[in-house]
């Protein structure tokens, strides 16, 4: 009679044969063809749970004990600098690697069809694993922390009608304090790991249901064609175990090199110079210094994720979906997008900032006018001028031609990003990273 061991490893394989399907396409076990990274997610907010569920049992989530328990985490408990290391370092990390995932499953075309409502659950992902990060960088109360968060509610603000109130719930009153922390706490622990592990099961039985990663279809690269299938096991569970433990190894080493920042304690009658938010949002306090505040907060995200959220509905044109960029053709359209990104907006911020005066263009004029709805105005003509001579010029489809416009938004913000991070300096004036 077989014993208990025998019959857990029995009910954890069929846990896991539920989860994965029996056999999977060859093609789809090349590393190239996804980069592991919806498993690299899913590793890394593991990671998180597991060291944030350690690191409960010391913190503080008052604004007299949060900076002293961190303190005491790092210096007097057992591993406990390895521990918070590991989850800084996992919580960046899961950050990039959901946003290279949704770039991946955007420019292998795996979001439309029956994947439509898995790219929506998506979405709904990357905006929970945001808001975790942004609920979590207040948490160890230092300088930069305090200050960082200080600049980002502000930025709530500046939503017309509702920004103020929004401003106060989000904080838990006028300012920073104790309730605030206490909100923060609660969403980073309990409600937003809560949700993502809902939509987590919901992505990865979504993904099931559709047979797994798409794979390409079209006889134009056949390295890639649909071909024989092989059993999950050994094929995809041990390449599933290398990447996980390869990962674990990686961030355990940066938690020991580099451990987690820590500033001095919060000081809310001094703020450094500069303050910047967490950089996964300094390419929206970036755009902040070029165009008005209600375009640069509201308008132009709300209509990037709009774009996101609807491209999902157009119509398929019958190119294959599951390759790259779709086709060489849709290659090159997106190495012009990116390109023209690097081009285009590294001059629109050196020449917003050292040449230009939209008030200038518009003398007497609302600043809402010369710094929000003339620049917007310019570049959404820019936008569409750009998407219809690419099209026309590649002979393209709609489908290679918006991944293409992906390409240019990502490649801008991550511009954006680059030169909020390394290249504003004190008054968060332009300067060499060397000069800071």
């Amino acid at each position: 009679m077989p014993d208990n061991n025998d019959n857990n490893r029995v009910s954890a394989r069929s846990l896991v044969q539920h989860a994965r399907p029996v056999r999977v396409s060859a093609a789809a076990l090349r590393f190239t063809h996804t980069f592991g990274l919806g498993g690299m997610a899913l590793v890394l907010f593991l990671i998180l749970l597991a060291t944030g569920l350690l690191m409960i049992f010391v913190y503080e989530p008052t604004p007299e004990g949060a900076y002293k328990s961190i303190l005491f985490m790092q210096d007097e408990t057992l591993f406990g600098r390895l521990i918070r290391g590991a989850h800084h370092w996992g919580a960046n990390l899961l950050i990039a690697v959901a946003v290279l995932h949704l770039f991946r499953v955007f420019l292998t075309g795996a979001f439309q069809g029956v994947r439509r409502s898995n790219w929506l659950i998506g979405l709904g992902m990357m905006v929970l694993i945001l808001v975790s990060g942004f609920t979590g960088y207040l948490l160890p109360w230092d300088q930069v922390s305090y200050w960082a968060i200080t600049v980002c509610t502000e930025m709530l603000g500046y939503v017309p009608g509702v920004g103020q109130a929004l401003q106060r719930l989000v904080v838990g009153g006028t300012e920073i304090g104790a309730a605030t922390i206490l909100n923060f706490y609660a969403l980073h622990t309990v409600v937003v790991p809560l949700v993502l592990i809902v939509l987590m099961t919901w992505h990865f039985w979504r993904v099931r249901l559709a047979g797994g990663v798409i794979i390409p279809s079209d006889p134009e690269n056949s390295a890639g064609a649909r071909g024989a299938y092989v059993p999950y096991r050994p094929h995809l569970i041990e390449r599933e175990k290398a990447v996980a433990l390869i990962l674990l190894a990686f961030v355990i080493v940066i938690a020991i090199v580099f451990g987690a920042p820590l500033d001095l304690p919060a000081n809310p009658g001094t703020s450094p110079n500069p303050v910047k938010a967490p950089w996964y949002f300094v390419g929206l306090q970036e755009l902040l210094l070029h165009v008005h505040p209600l375009f640069a907060i509201l308008v132009i995200p709300s209509t990037l994720i709009l774009a996101l959220i609807g491209v999902a509905y157009l119509p398929q044109d019958g190119k294959s979906t599951g390759r790259w960029f779709l086709s060489s053709k849709g290659r090159r359209m997106s190495a012009l997008a990116a390109a023209t990104a690097i081009v285009f907006t590294t001059a629109w911020i050196l020449v917003d900032e050292w040449v230009v005066d939209p008030g200038g263009w518009l003398p007497g004029s609302a600043p809402l006018v010369s710094d929000g709805l003339l620049p917007f105005a310019v570049l959404f003509a820019g936008v569409i001028a750009f998407y219809m001579s690419l099209k026309k010029y590649f002979s393209a489809t709609v489908s290679e031609t918006t991944q293409a416009m992906f390409v240019l938004f990502a490649v801008s913000f991550t511009v954006l990003t680059v030169t909020g991070v390394w290249f504003r300096g004190p008054g968060m004036v332009l300067m060499w990273p060397w000069q800071i």
